[in-house]
């Protein structure tokens, strides 16, 4: 399927929605309303003083804030100008920001003061020359400055700004750096677009839907399909500006009439956990839940198929490097543990090692086709090189697909398991953990052992509001007993606190291999 394009660039999109519908309103955020004009308007504000600021074509603008309108209206104002736009992750340290910004040539920050003990000295160490404050600045001197006061500048309208094209860079998404270095994943404007005009297909995306933005606006996840698609759909959305109290994103859910409601599986398991009042659930107006950034459990698939009758739960997948979204369940169809069909336009293959396609059923790496695929990693030809094979990106994932094309994730491929020589897939025995009613959260990893090769050990985060007195990792070993052939069941069982998460909620597994490492030395 061959995808059409209404617009070349990010820019496009906002003056005709500004043209055609300038009173709409297109976000909510606390008890503001901004409509389409007004936002065309700040765009064009800020574009000039990034003009003035001397950001010329192509150099980077980087985003260092907590969700906020000001994210937004950086993103437009950089892309009209024709410079690229950098959201970066609000939670890293002073350390990992010196990396990234010197790595993408940054000449102009974006951020908080909410971050302000990790960013203030960034100009000193980096390329940056001017760090814009969204709230206050620690010192307004001629390197900082206050967003407010850009808001006075007027544009000249006389100028033309939309030189990009829709193969041109127009955002750097870095990837979390599971090893080494994170990456910087370099999207087109097609790129982009090609995940929004296939959502808005498969969602069947109509300018009356409202969408609710709690996750961090700098993830892929959230930037393409909670911020972009509602631009591209003439649709809105409602900005939360923190997940907590997660109390408030249900009220706005509920008084701000949202549609269409995007979460990742901590999310979820959280919220099918909470005792909803029984006006939310009578009076929501939820029409689509969808899941990414990690497996959803068919046990909390299953507790939202009874308790929301006129909402789907749609699982999707999706890798920043495919801009990102690749699959989804349809909305007229959903296959329990599936993520679902690829999105259109967009090819999907399981290969094996020789990148053969394998028969249906049978497990392989997952590799993806079509408009989504990134230009390649910013300033890492060799990365790219191993990434992208003759058009088609290797995401690295385990997965199957069955004869009507759903696709099933099995795993990462750097997080399976071989002991004594037979494959163990994480993610079945974290299924089967899940299922337990006192297991909140569940991750298993490999290890080395010397007379098995590998061997899986269970982390286990438990329900605090159950009676737990009697759960013991030996009665959690004895309850997978039932479930789960002999070879499979976890050697060791650690119950803790909390496991360690990303941004979005994902168990950074990486952090308990390293965490088990450390304890096998002291």
């Amino acid at each position: 399927m061959q995808l059409n394009y209404p617009y070349q660039n990010f820019y496009e999109m906002i003056s005709d929605n500004a043209a055609s519908h300038p009173d709409k309103t297109v976000i909510f955020i606390d008890d503001e309303k901004i409509t389409n004009a007004q936002f065309l308007k700040k765009v064009d504000s800020f574009a000039r003083f990034l003009e003035i600021s001397g950001v010329h074509p192509d150099d980077k603008v980087a985003l260092i804030t907590p969700n906020s309108k000001e994210f937004a209206i950086a993103v437009f104002a950089a892309t009209k100008i024709s410079a690229v736009a950098v959201p970066i992750n609000s939670l890293l340290k002073e350390s990992e920001y010196i990396y990234i910004l010197n790595d993408c040539d940054a000449k102009v920050l974006i951020t908080s003061i909410k971050m302000v003990k990790q960013v203030q000295s960034l100009h000193v160490k980096t390329g940056v020359k001017r760090t814009v404050w969204i709230d206050e600045a620690p010192v307004v001197d001629q390197h900082h400055v206050v967003f407010d006061e850009i808001a006075t500048i007027k544009p000249h309208l006389e100028e033309k700004f939309h030189s990009k094209k829709l193969d041109d860079l127009a955002v750097v998404f870095y990837t979390s750096g599971t090893t080494g270095n994170p990456k910087g994943a370099m999207m087109s404007y097609r790129n982009i677009f090609s995940n929004l005009e296939g959502a808005s297909l498969t969602f069947s995306i109509t300018p009356k839907d409202r969408f609710i933005v709690y996750l961090p606006m700098f993830h892929a996840f959230t930037f393409s399909i909670m911020v972009m698609l509602p631009f591209y759909a003439k649709a809105s959305f409602i900005i939360i500006r923190s997940i907590l109290p997660f109390s408030n994103i249900i009220k706005q859910t509920l008084l701000k009439r949202v549609t269409i409601f995007l979460g990742v599986p901590d999310i979820y398991n959280a919220l099918i956990r909470a005792k909803l009042p029984w006006y939310f659930l009578y009076f929501n107006s939820l029409r689509a839940f969808i899941s990414g950034a990690s497996a959803l459990s068919e046990d909390t698939f299953n507790k939202y198929s009874k308790v929301f009758h006129r909402a789907k739960m749609l699982e999707g997948y999706g890798l920043s490097e495919c801009s990102p979204a690749v699959c989804i369940n349809p909305l007229h169809e959903q296959k329990t543990l599936s993520v679902g069909k690829a999105l259109p336009g967009y090819e999907v293959k399981i290969v094996d090692s020789e990148m053969i396609e394998v028969p249906r059923g049978q497990i392989g790496e997952i590799i993806v086709k079509g408009d989504c695929v990134m230009l390649g990693y910013l300033n890492r030809p060799e990365a790219t090189a191993d990434t992208i094979v003759n058009g088609w990106l290797r995401t690295g994932d385990l997965g199957k697909m069955d004869e009507d094309g759903f696709i099933y994730i099995v795993d990462r491929m750097k997080d399976l398991i071989i002991s004594k020589g037979i494959n163990i897939y994480p993610r079945q025995i974290e299924e089967e953990l899940m299922k337990l009613d006192y297991v909140k959260n569940a991750a298993v990893i490999g290890v080395k052992d010397p007379n098995s090769g590998e061997i899986p050990i269970a982390y286990i985060e438990l329900d605090e509001d159950m009676d737990l007195s009697a759960i013991t990792p030996a009665s959690i070993k004895t309850a997978l007993k039932q479930r789960l052939a002999n070879f499979k069941l976890p050697k060791i069982v650690h119950i803790v606190e909390e496991l360690p998460k990303n941004a979005t909620g994902k168990i950074l597994k990486r952090i308990l291999k390293e965490q088990y490492l450390k304890q096998g030395e002291e």
